[in-house]
């Protein structure tokens, strides 16, 4: 793959073409956040012809000169963490590679996830390319954001765990563009059923509620490649 000028002036180092795990992974997040941004600057904005041609040829280049590049094994990279001990959470072991709110995933959502007490909350605020009907933002979407927030419940109790059921209702529409206060919580558990709530706020107004049941696994099973069927 090619170098990328960096603006440091003079060659690269052995540590710049080999940093630590660490480094690696801080700048796969940094390249996300600058591609997420790409992508809603160029949904959300007109733009000439001549912009349009450049940046597909780039596009296209730089997409064939990354596919070049190792496969990266999340599964792999969760396993590795659960030998090295300690449970997987979302700052480990690939996690910030997945959809919906990974922060090394150029596609996802940017949230800002933190804890008081027993209940989870975030700040996110959807931009132009989640957008559905003109300035709401997508069901699917809010949806999607819903699936990822609730499963922080998991990490805080540290109890690897699937979906099993989501239900979202939409009390107004949700709007893009806007800042938004999400909030989760566990409200019971039946065995290996955990039933968390979450709700979703436009300032003081109550725009989407969120039911979910998750179902807990081991470990080992969380980590696991599916096999196919």
């Amino acid at each position: 793959m090619n170098s990328v000028a960096t603006g440091s002036g003079g060659p690269p180092s052995d540590d710049d073409e080999n940093p630590p795990l660490e480094d690696h992974e801080a700048l796969r997040v940094e390249a996300a956040a600058a591609l997420r941004d790409l992508m809603h600057a160029f949904v959300g904005h007109e733009h000439d012809d001549a912009d349009l041609v450049a940046l597909r040829d780039w596009a296209r280049g730089t997409s064939a000169a990354i596919a070049n590049g190792a496969h990266r094994d999340r599964a792999a990279l969760m396993r590795a963490a659960q030998e090295r001990g300690g449970p997987i959470s979302p700052r480990r072991a690939g996690f910030e590679d997945r959809a919906v709110a990974g922060r090394a995933n150029p596609t996802s959502v940017a949230i800002d996830v933190w804890r008081e007490g027993d209940t989870m909350l975030a700040d996110v605020t959807l931009p132009a390319a989640f957008e559905g009907a003109p300035g709401r933002a997508h069901g699917g979407i809010v949806a999607a954001v819903f699936d990822d927030f609730t499963g922080t419940v998991i990490g805080m109790l540290h109890e690897p765990a699937f979906t099993g059921e989501l239900t979202v209702r939409f009390v107004r529409p949700v709007p893009v563009h806007t800042p938004l206060r999400l909030r989760t919580w566990l409200e019971s558990r039946d065995g290996r059923k955990l039933h968390i709530r979450a709700e979703a706020h436009d300032g003081d107004a109550l725009v989407a509620t969120c039911r979910a049941i998750y179902i807990t696994v081991d470990p080992s099973v969380f980590a696991r490649t599916p096999e196919p069927r």
